[in-house]
């Protein structure tokens, strides 16, 4: 048992370091150039830090960073081969649901087989796997080799394992002579199958990092609540420890931040682009100046109050609600551009039923696009109805079929219709079957709603933690800051009486002031100043809040600011009604 233990972490060094030769090997540039041109230079650094500190004879605390600073450079250039390969394997991962559908749509087509792969190559959306296809095609043009020779050579050198698996097989069938459409057919279940396999896989690790982020903020808070209440006792700087512990919880949130930007799917919800007329979010830079000129409009005005320059009613109001009215006129743009993404959405739930009528009407009466619009433009496909019907009078003005058809996604403003539908309409034109391209774009796409659903709950329950955290964590942040308050009045209190009684002490006896310096250190705290930096916490932690919303559900950043103005609602509300409360206890 103890020499498998030991030999446990050996293997895997031995792995890491072979996936890491093999990233050097896959690179463009040589593994000797990259060496001279980019590892030597940063090991020149990281020596050349640590002795220009010795040299110039900085401080101890500035020579270590730098040092570190050095190593950090070696390591990013000696592992970067093998995060960008990291990175291609993701991109190629995040689309390849995608490319499959094209792939098997350009594959029904009279499109020439080396073809397909040319036009998979000019999709820049594709990333990783447009540029396999391009390395694919020039093999092919370039050194004249057959179609199967170049897809069993690239899937030795691709760095995707689910890409090299499929070129394989790929390469088997086109080399026995079936043709590529049989066998594509015959994919999609496999592949669409291990693409929600992944997507549940994302939406689990997800889980995991909320349950990993409550514990961390809650963790946090706590230290922001001892970085208050201990300097009364060892005599510390309270406001300097307070806004490093400010910058430790930014850190730890811009963390998170990116992190869920990893794992989250990358299936963003709006496709946007300009439109021949009102689209989804015409209206929303109109909201958004309407609700930005109205918050600064509102902070003046707040900063007028707070510097006293216009006299106002003495009204007890507190700071974080003050701090929090700002903000309140982004909920016009954010809810408007919430409703337009809810519209989105109901779009989305109506093409499959719409593409796989239309292919289907269009293989019985054999006749064009437009055509067959005319009288499916008459039924009821609910949220998509209206672009249905401008989908037909561009096509029946005789204006070019793809742009129409970009026209009618860009006014639906979803990213999935834009995708599918250029899918539909480049099949289509290129001569294949429509009845067979709506059945398969239509089962693929039902596909990925099925997963989107299941990123909304994931989305609600995340909303439900971040929700439940900004209140107690806010809620702790002030019952220290009040606890603070109420140890320096007992202080004064206790000082006021002992200049009362001083003339009856005893001589060279103790007074209870001495015992009260020596024990509390009340005097360098500013309680303005930290509820300052408190009540910026709860911006702070609103809006990186609201990002990491944005992020797990891929809306718009826009509608992001709903959630933003509530949360730090939630946050000063929370906060008042603390300081309130403990007032009212202690005064009763």
């Amino acid at each position: 048992m103890s020499s498998e233990t030991h030999s446990s972490p050996e293997l895997a060094a031995r792995s890491a370091l072979r996936e890491l030769g093999m990233a050097y090997e896959r690179m463009e540039m040589s593994t000797d150039r990259y060496l001279l041109f980019v590892v030597a230079p940063a090991v020149g650094l990281s020596l050349a830090l640590p002795l220009l500190a010795i040299l110039v004879g900085l401080p101890l605390l500035i020579a270590v960073p730098l040092f570190l600073v050095g190593l950090l450079a070696v390591a990013v250039a000696v592992g970067y081969p093998k995060l960008l390969e990291d990175r291609k394997r993701k991109q190629i991962r995040q689309r390849f649901h995608l490319f499959l559908t094209h792939i098997t749509v350009l594959s029904m087509t009279n499109v020439n087989r080396v073809e397909i792969f040319r036009i998979l190559a000019e999709e820049e959306e594709y990333d990783a796997l447009a540029d396999e296809m391009g390395h694919l095609v020039a093999m092919v043009d370039t050194w004249n080799m057959s179609l199967d020779d170049a897809c069993r050579m690239r899937a030795k050198q691709t760095a995707s394992p689910l890409l090299s698996d499929f070129l394989e097989r790929l390469a088997y069938t086109v080399g026995g002579g079936q043709q590529i459409s049989e066998f594509l057919i015959d994919e999609q279940d496999t592949i669409i199958q291990q693409f929600v396999t992944r997507y549940e896989a994302d939406l689990s690790k997800l889980d995991v990092m909320k349950e990993l982020y409550m514990s961390m903020m809650l963790s946090v808070a706590f230290v922001l609540v001892f970085a208050i209440v201990l300097p009364i006792l060892i005599g510390a700087n309270p406001t300097l420890l307070i806004a490093g512990t400010i910058v430790m919880f930014l850190i730890v949130q811009l963390g998170f931040v990116y992190a869920i930007h990893l794992i989250a799917p990358a299936d963003p919800v709006w496709y946007l682009e300009d439109t021949a007329g009102p689209g989804p979010t015409s209206g929303i830079p109109t909201a958004l100046a309407i609700g930005c000129g109205g918050s600064a409009l509102l902070a003046l005005a707040v900063v007028v109050v707070l510097s006293g320059l216009v006299p106002v009613p003495d009204v007890d109001v507190p700071l974080s609600i003050l701090l929090a009215v700002p903000v309140t006129p982004l909920l016009y743009p954010g809810w408007k551009m919430r409703q337009e993404e809810q519209k989105v959405k109901t779009r989305d739930g109506e093409f499959p039923s719409f593409v796989r009528t239309l292919g289907a009407v269009e293989s019985v009466k054999q006749s064009s696009t437009s055509s067959v619009l005319a009288s499916l433009r008459r039924k009821d496909f609910g949220a998509l109805t209206e672009n249905i019907d401008a989908l037909y009078k561009r096509l029946n003005m005789r204006i070019d079929g793809i742009r129409s058809w970009r026209l009618f996604a860009a006014e639906t403003g979803s990213y999935l219709i834009q995708k599918f539908g250029d899918m539909y309409v480049v099949g289509r034109g290129m001569g294949g079957d429509p009845k067979l391209l709506g059945q398969i774009i239509s089962t693929n796409y039902n596909q990925v709603l099925k997963v989107r659903d299941q990123r909304r709950q994931a989305t609600m329950t995340l909303i439900g933690v971040l929700y439940g955290i900004t209140a107690a964590s806010v809620f702790a942040f002030f019952i220290g800051l009040e606890v603070v308050d109420i140890m320096m009045d007992i202080t004064d209190e206790m000082d006021l009486g002992d200049t009362a009684d001083a003339g009856s002490d005893v001589a060279g006896g103790p007074a209870p002031g001495d015992f009260t310096d020596g024990l509390l250190h009340t005097e360098q705290y500013n309680i303005g100043a930290i509820e300052y930096l408190l009540t910026f916490t709860i911006l702070l932690n609103a809006a990186l809040s609201a990002v990491i919303i944005r992020l797990t559900d891929r809306g718009h950043l826009i509608s992001g600011l709903v959630h933003f103005v509530l949360l730090t609602w939630l946050g000063a509300v929370v906060a008042a009604t603390t300081q309130y409360v403990v007032e009212f206890v202690v005064t009763v």
